[in-house]
């Protein structure tokens, strides 16, 4: 799996010119699956983003987790995230799982978030989704399972 982690003081997504989704201070969180990952990496993924100490403390050093800032998740299902530009110009997305594979795990670790944070919100998966979010540093992280 593969996670794009952004600290914003807000973000949200549409669908169709409608909010799904909405949250203020936190992490804006693109979610990529493959083809090999499995619930394991669900679990170790969603423990490592929501442990995260990101935000400053009151001598401005990186030390606070979400639950010291109250912080929020917006998780966003992205197949882009495994696309691979090695051949010509435009990408292939072969290394992203189809959705029977995805859509339970992307589901799984947002199952998983709940868990340690106090409000969740979400994408819908497949959906064509616009982002809006005002980054908070800017502050963007690139995690993936096969490196944790």
């Amino acid at each position: 799996m593969r996670a794009v982690v952004t600290r914003v003081t807000r973000a949200s997504v549409s669908i169709d010119g409608a909010v799904k989704g909405e949250i203020g201070q936190g992490f804006l969180i693109l979610l990529g699956v493959t083809h090999e990952d499995t619930e394991d990496e669900v679990l170790k993924l969603a423990d490592k983003i929501c442990g995260l100490r990101i935000f400053e403390d009151e001598h401005g050093k990186m030390n606070l987790g979400l639950d010291a800032v109250n912080g929020e998740l917006l998780i966003i299902s992205q197949f882009t995230l495994y696309g691979s530009c090695k051949r010509g110009r435009r990408p292939d997305f072969l290394a992203a799982a189809r959705p029977e594979v995805a859509i339970p795990l992307y589901e799984a670790f947002i199952a998983a978030c709940r868990e340690k944070v106090s409000r969740v919100e979400t994408g819908e998966f497949g959906a064509d989704m616009k982002v809006d979010s005002l980054n908070d540093g800017p502050l963007t992280l690139i995690l993936d399972t096969d490196t944790l």
